[in-house]
């Protein structure tokens, strides 16, 4: 801590979360770490061998197998593109139509640029955790998700390169919130800003992109990785389950804003037309023109329309913040402007993606042990 700055409010609850500073590696050669191991994440580090997967070995997934014309195939459909619900974007696309599948795909580019830059966030921010959180066991987890998170990186990278050539910038948004979110110095900041709620938002867009994408590669690279992101946002809930009941009222006040920052950061900006300019002066479209459709459309109501959807990113998030405990009276205005709370509530713990992870698993365990899924079946039945 730098002479006169302000000492960082570590909310810890549960030792399994006990942090330091990231510079004081002496703290990691207490011998009294290794004596008071926790026992909390051996399962969701064990299950790293059920959903291995490497995006470099064709076995798994093979980025050249299937090529794609972007000038004539669509990504994704229609409704996935927020801007093609505007009747100036319509309207410009009918009078220039072979300009059109070209668009969508490129904001198709844009929201695959946003996974991988979020990704690349992950990746930073556990090995961020494996510098401060003092227990092996929380650390050898940290370790374990950042291996994961690399992979993530290459993939998303590779898909893009295959599809595009190159990704596209961060938005500034975007970019903000991670680095906020990877420099901060508490360790609940860290756990409900990325494990909570940007992985929450990661598998509510690869639920969708696995769902609804016309592209067969892209649904198979959203399914590999949510079978990681999976066990990535169970550590976050487990930080919930530790943390959250033990909170004083001041504690759950700023744990809650902080969410409520996170969240709104995200609801209002992430596919706003402002964030992604460029893309739309290079169809011949007026970016201020096009924010100012979309205003019409993006209403509260419109939101809580689409947030009905199970699949939906957003929904996803505020389930998650409602699982864990932080959303209390004071915020629940504010969220139940977009969501039904008590029809949440009433879904239980199951998490849109989580159906879809266990497929993967079931895949990669053929790949992994040649393990067929059918036979154990048929033999158990005998």
């Amino acid at each position: 801590m730098a002479d006169g700055a302000a000492p960082i409010r570590q909310i810890t609850k549960d030792e399994v979360y006990d942090a330091v500073g990231p510079t004081d590696f002496a703290a990691m050669l207490e011998i009294d770490r290794h004596l008071n191991r926790s026992t909390a994440f051996d399962k969701i580090i064990s299950a790293t061998h059920d959903h291995f997967w490497d995006p470099l070995d064709t076995r798994y997934i093979d980025f050249n197998a299937e090529p794609w014309d972007l000038d004539t195939q669509d990504l994704q459909p229609d409704e996935m593109v927020p801007a093609m619900q505007t009747d100036y974007v319509r309207e410009h696309f009918e009078k220039h139509p072979e300009l059109r599948t070209r668009f969508k795909n490129e904001i198709a580019r844009w929201s695959m640029s946003a996974i991988l830059h979020g990704e690349q966030g992950a990746l930073n921010l556990s090995a961020s955790l494996c510098h401060v959180l003092r227990d092996p066991g929380a650390q050898e987890y940290a370790a374990n998700q950042t291996r994961e998170e690399g992979r993530h990186v290459t993939a998303f990278a590779k898909y893009i390169i295959a599809r595009w050539g190159s990704p596209l910038p961060c938005g500034p948004v975007l970019k903000d919130l991670l680095v906020e979110i990877v420099h901060a110095p508490e360790v609940y900041k860290k756990i409900v800003g990325m494990q909570m709620l940007v992985e929450g938002l990661a598998m509510g867009a690869f639920a969708t992109i696995y769902q609804r994408w016309h592209d067969p590669l892209a649904r198979k690279l959203t399914q590999l990785v949510m079978t990681d992101e999976a066990f990535h946002h169970k550590f976050g809930k487990i930080w919930a389950d530790r943390t959250i009941p033990k909170l004083t009222p001041e504690e759950h006040e700023i744990v809650e804003n902080w969410a409520a920052h996170c969240f709104q950061t995200l609801l209002f900006n992430l596919v706003a037309p402002h964030q992604m300019k460029d893309i739309y002066a290079r169809f011949g479209l007026d970016p201020d023109r096009v924010m100012e459709e979309f205003q019409k459309i993006a209403t509260d109501a419109e939101r809580r329309e689409q947030m009905k959807e199970s699949t939906n990113i957003f929904r996803v998030l505020v389930k998650t913040l409602v699982n864990a405990g932080i959303v209390t009276d004071r915020t629940r205005a504010f969220y139940a402007m977009y969501v039904d709370l008590d029809e949440l509530k009433s879904e239980g713990d199951r998490m849109v993606g989580d159906d879809i992870a266990e497929d993967g698993i079931r895949y990669l365990q053929t790949i992994n042990f040649g393990v067929d899924q059918r036979a154990l079946a048929k033999i158990a039945a005998e």
